[in-house]
């Protein structure tokens, strides 16, 4: 299919379409553009969880106890042995115990899966979410 629009019907429960109008109103979006954002990104998120081949960028962020022996060295550790698929991180200082770190990262799939379950995994990191981008 190339160019042009397709028309479709969804069902959905009458109080989850109001509460979707009235989120995306604010927004400024149109029902087709909120759909079509939607659709792109339950795309990329199947496409992140179910493959292992291509590339992708985003974000990693994480928040850890900054107290724990260790961790900052070991977080460090493991960003360098993925220097590659690491473009940049900054750190938050967010109160006396945690901190933030956001890793900005691009590189083949398999790859970033690694480096973010070696920092998941991480001994004190308390969250971790990955924001995924396709290229």
């Amino acid at each position: 299919m190339s160019g042009g629009v397709v028309r479709f019907s969804v069902s959905v429960d009458p109080e989850l379409l109001e509460e979707f109008d009235d989120t995306i109103s604010e927004i400024g979006f149109n029902r087709s553009t909120a759909v079509q954002v939607a659709i792109r990104e339950f795309l990329t998120d199947h496409k992140w969880s179910a493959t292992e081949e291509g590339n992708v960028a985003g974000a990693i962020t994480m928040m850890y106890d900054h107290q724990v022996r260790g961790l900052s060295e070991a977080l460090t550790r493991i960003q360098h042995d993925y220097i590659d698929e690491v473009s940049s991180t900054t750190h938050v200082h967010l109160d006396h115990d945690n901190c933030l770190e956001i890793l900005a990262v691009k590189g083949g799939i398999k790859r970033i899966k690694e480096l973010t379950r070696s920092l998941r995994t991480t001994r004190g990191v308390k969250q971790l979410k990955f924001s995924i981008l396709n290229l």
